[in-house]
């Protein structure tokens, strides 16, 4: 069927064009919202700026399409293969596009917000400023996909694929990552403000300058992290692993380090300003320049620590092993 003829019959009221074949058809700015495409097939066709607004494309074929700029909120993509299509700058707002084939496809600038992407193969992907706000990502493989500056607040990441990914500059704020895998993944200067990163992996991650505030990290693993600079701020980091990470000029104002393994870490100039390192073991730890004001550091272990030009004076103290292993009375 040629575009003419399609058009003619939607405009009469037809929308039922299940399984045509329309390879290479001319489309551009054509206005098919709500028609049905199911198992259509659309290679190399011209869809720019095209309105298929609640369209259902389930099992559709876009193979190498020209879907720029187009209208595909609420649209059905269920299973559709978009493989090497360009969709830059496509209003995707709610689509459904579980279990589509996205690989090389163009994805610059689309707006993804709240869509279903479960169980996508974004592998690799180039996803770098795209909107992902509040987008079902469950078990979706973003492995080595760069997602530097993406929006991906209030989305679920449960069970996603996250090996060797780019989130930095990335929107994560209130995210669920309660147990996520993210061993050496770059998050500098991502924004995590009040995530759940309970019981994550992040051994040698990059969290410089990341903002943490209000985040959950208990029990999390960052051994070896570099989190220079970063915003840590009533965070909670009760027995996490912190040994060998880069703290250094980090701020850590108020936030709760009881029981957290600190060994060897580098606190240098690190504002630790009434943050709680109750019971922390901070064996070697280099706290030179640190800022211990009103700082708990009770029953806390500072065996072998470089505590110079600090003030511990103000600090809380009692029943801490000091560095020269005295006990502090």
């Amino acid at each position: 069927m040629n575009a003419d003829e399609l058009l003619k019959r939607y405009a009469a009221g037809e929308r039922d064009f299940s399984g045509l074949n329309l390879i290479g058809v001319n489309l551009e700015r054509a206005n098919l919202a709500g028609a049905n495409f199911t198992g259509a097939s659309f290679a190399s066709a011209n869809l720019s700026r095209a309105s298929l607004t609640g369209a259902n494309l389930d099992g559709a074929f876009f193979y190498s399409a020209d879907l720029s700029f187009a209208k595909l909120g609420y649209t059905r993509l269920t299973n559709a293969d978009l493989t090497k299509a360009n969709l830059k700058g496509a209003f995707l707002v709610k689509a459904d596009l579980t279990g589509a084939k996205v690989s090389g496809a163009i994805l610059a600038a689309v707006n993804l917000r709240a869509a279903n992407l479960q169980e996508v193969n974004l592998c690799g992907a180039d996803l770098r400023n795209i909107n992902l706000r509040s987008t079902n990502l469950s078990k979706a493989n973003l492995s080595w996909a760069n997602l530097t500056g993406a929006r991906l607040s209030g989305a679920s990441l449960n069970g996603a694929l996250l090996n060797g990914v780019k989130l930095s500059a990335a929107f994560l704020n209130g995210v669920d990552l309660n147990g996520i895998d993210l061993d050496g993944v770059n998050l500098s200067a991502a924004k995590l403000g009040g995530a759940n990163l309970n019981g994550a992996t992040l051994t040698a991650a990059n969290l410089s300058a990341t903002q943490l505030r209000v985040a959950s990290l208990i029990r999390v693993n960052l051994h070896a992290a570099n989190l220079s600079e970063a915003d840590l701020r009533r965070a909670n980091l009760s027995e996490a692993t912190l040994s060998k990470a880069d703290l250094s000029a980090a701020d850590l104002t108020e936030a709760d380090l009881t029981g957290a393994n600190l060994n060897a870490a580098n606190l240098c100039e690190a504002n630790l300003t009434a943050a709680s390192f109750y019971r922390a073991y901070l064996w070697g730890a280099k706290l030179m320049q640190a800022n211990l004001w009103q700082t708990n550091l009770a029953e806390a272990s500072l065996r072998g620590a470089d505590i110079a030009d600090t003030n511990e004076d103000e600090a809380i103290l009692v029943g801490a092993t000091m560095p020269d292993g005295s006990l502090y009375r």
